[in-house]
């Protein structure tokens, strides 16, 4: 990728600034001798000065050349006839020229440098030059006096400096003011200049073999890659498709949760066709300055089409592309210059060729959001969803993150993408740098499975913070907590298996974890599973007041999310008693970026009811919790025991420690008990 030059103004506006320094310091004055007034007036009486100049800045002064005479003029003032000499160089000039200090480079300074001046009439004027002066003036009544009593040809001229004043009056205080304007300006909008405020800001990525990316880079995104091949060969070989008259789709629409390669596939897809790739972010449209936006989509889409074909990448559509309202009784809601941008970026995906050979795809993770213009065929002609990896992808991005690194034996692929539910390839990526990096702390030749189910908890729970320090009484109070949780994760058939359970600190104010993953990919969840969520998450402070006989401030965490679960059961998925199958809310989903559910309206009365129907399952799900502990309470205290002494359990240490799993929960059925409340 190569920087493009760019004429700009500023050069020759400080090439102009240099030049005048230059003159200014070195140059200016006159090529002649400079004497005090007082050898002047001594001068002129001596009768040593045939003419003068006088001007307001400087007196310039030619003296009698050698052999001539000045005779004194008459009373009256007039000089002499003849009185001038018959001086053969200055014979017939009535003015006193004295030339400038010329610069080095001059032209006729250096064609006598060349010629070497030897001729006669070139040493005349050496002569003549040498035998002229030039005076500062000073406020002096008797000087016209004296030059006419000794018969001084004298003459006053008035300099026109309205170059100079122009210069420096106008010129160079407004063009300072103008390159501290263009500065701020260029600080500003972090743009190449002011005069190209308005050409687009997009880094183009040329095709380069070493950092091409390909489809085999990519993982966990199959149907993502199905569904964009097709481009591909469309740029390669658009024939095959035009000879039964289909069209190049215009734009792809990539949607998803952050992290899931969106910005990979659409290089890959760059990578695969070979064509230039135009990458940029919908932010870089937006401008302070009204036209900006829209005179950058038209740039944009011009050199697209003169380097086609290529792929246009545009990153956050949502920045340029959000649904246009009309504001009318909701002051601050319009954005005409976004809105003229999205019309422009309109114009220009209506107006351009699919022949061209030029393809926009964009991303985003609100597509919700976006104008339904924007997204009608024939501008975003495909939607493609890439959602959060399954098992077998995360196996794949395991393996792809992992081809430079040096694994030990025990690595296990399967295991991991068991471990990692939920994460993106992103979020594996990270896994996998930080094993190395840990594995690198402790100076080992590979990288352990150790190390990766390190990264893991690193990842999901935070570093260690050994540093912290605590008492023995909460200490034990923890320990007591964290076994809470894993007793009854582990009395509870089908919840996910205890991994680690650990009462060392982490991340910035968790004291100790539980953690539990699960075997397989779930999608759906019963009405029971979220009761058996809600009774684990209460867990750890029935144990407090089972081994202590009161609560703590650790559950804070827990209740939040056992409050969430509860509320989402009531309001969203309709498993209430008090409005059962009804759904109060209005947003079908939270959306790529996990935002809240909008609520719908509802009455006071019903809100009344959920609220106490919410209570009741949480405290059934927290009274069963409580008694279910009791009745195992030598397995919380051996549980809490081994806590203290080991600080860290695993899986096996923890199944060891608590037998094997029952085949029914000890509090019956949790539709029957938690679940069933009478509505207020």
């Amino acid at each position: 990728l190569g920087k493009r030059w760019r004429f700009s103004l500023y050069y020759y506006l400080l090439l102009f600034l240099i030049f005048s320094i230059l003159q200014a310091t070195l140059f200016s004055g006159v090529d002649a001798e400079e004497i005090s007034y007082s050898r002047f007036r001594q001068e002129v009486a001596e009768g040593q000065v045939r003419r003068v100049v006088i001007t307001d800045r400087l007196i310039y002064g030619e003296r009698v050349a050698e052999g001539d005479e000045v005779d004194n003029a008459d009373p009256t003032g007039t000089p002499a006839p003849g009185a001038a000499g018959g001086s053969d160089e200055t014979e017939g000039s009535d003015t006193l020229e004295v030339p400038a200090r010329p610069a080095p480079w001059h032209l006729g300074h250096l064609w006598k440098q060349l010629t070497g001046g030897g001729s006669g009439g070139e040493a005349s004027g050496a002569q003549v030059q040498r035998r002229r002066f030039t005076v500062v003036p000073v406020k002096d009544p008797d000087l016209v006096p004296l030059l006419l009593a000794h018969g001084v040809d004298f003459r006053a001229r008035i300099e026109s400096r309205w170059l100079q004043t122009v210069i420096m009056n106008w010129i160079v205080p407004f063009g300072i003011l103008f390159l501290i304007w263009g500065a701020l300006i260029q600080r500003m909008g972090k743009g190449p200049g002011m005069l190209s405020i308005g050409r687009n800001r997009a880094r183009i990525y040329e095709v380069d073999e070493e950092a091409r990316v390909r489809f085999s880079d990519l993982a966990g995104v199959d149907e993502a890659i199905e569904e964009t091949r097709e481009v591909v060969e469309f740029l390669h070989d658009p024939s095959r498709y035009e000879r039964l008259g289909a069209k190049l789709p215009k734009g792809i629409l990539l949607v998803g949760p952050p992290g899931t390669g969106k910005t990979l596939l659409a290089r890959a897809i760059a990578g695969e066709a070979g064509v230039p790739f135009f990458s940029l972010s919908g932010s870089d449209f937006v401008e302070m300055f009204v036209g900006v936006g829209a005179a950058r989509v038209r740039d944009l889409f011009d050199e697209a089409k003169r380097r086609a074909p290529c792929i246009i990448f545009i990153d956050e559509l949502d920045a340029v592309g959000k649904a246009r309202v009309d504001g009318s009784g909701i002051p601050g809601v319009s954005n005409d210059e976004r809105e003229n941008t999205l019309n422009q970026l309109l114009v220009e995906m209506d107006g351009f060729d699919t022949s061209a050979g030029v393809v926009l795809i964009a991303a985003t993770n609100r597509p919700e959001i976006l104008d339904k213009a924007l997204l009608r065929p024939g501008r975003f002609d495909r939607r493609i969803v890439l959602d959060r990896p399954s098992h077998a992808g995360r196996v794949a991005i395991f393996k792809i993150h992992t081809r430079k690194l040096r694994l030990g034996d025990d690595v296990d692929f399967e295991a991991l993408a068991a471990q990692t539910p939920g994460m993106v390839g992103a979020d594996i990526a990270n896994v996998c740098n930080e094993a190395a990096i840990l594995a690198s702390r402790r100076n080992s030749d590979t990288i352990d499975m150790a190390d990766f189910q390190a990264a893991i908890e690193r990842t999901i729970a935070g570093p260690q913070r050994k540093s912290r320090v605590v008492s023995p009484h909460e200490r034990r109070r923890i320990a007591h907590h964290e076994a809470g949780h894993a007793l009854i994760g582990h009395l509870t058939p089908g919840a996910d298996p205890i991994q680690k359970v650990s009462i060392i600190p982490r991340g910035e104010g968790a004291l100790g974890y539980t953690l539990q993953m699960p075997l397989e990919d779930r999608y759906l969840m019963s009405r029971t599973e979220l009761l058996d969520r809600i009774r684990i998450l209460l867990g750890g402070r029935a144990a407090e007041e089972v081994t202590f006989g009161e609560v703590s401030t650790g559950a804070s965490d827990d209740l939040e999310k056992a409050s969430q679960i509860a509320r989402q059961m009531l309001q969203v998925y309709g498993m209430g008693e008090a409005a059962p199958n009804l759904s109060l809310v209005q947003q079908s989903g939270p959306g790529f970026l996990s935002q809240g559910w909008q609520k719908a309206p509802v009455s006071e009365r019903l809100e009344e009811a959920m609220d106490a129907e919410m209570v009741a399952i949480i405290d059934g799900c927290y009274k069963q919790a409580v008694a279910a502990l009791r009745a195992h309470r030598d397995r919380l205290d051996r549980l809490a025991a081994t806590l203290l002494d080991k600080e860290d359990l695993g899986r096996k240490e923890v199944e060891e420690l608590l037998g094997d799993k029952p085949s029914a929960p000890p509090w019956g059925s949790p539709v029957a008990e938690a679940g069933s409340v009478d509505a207020p």
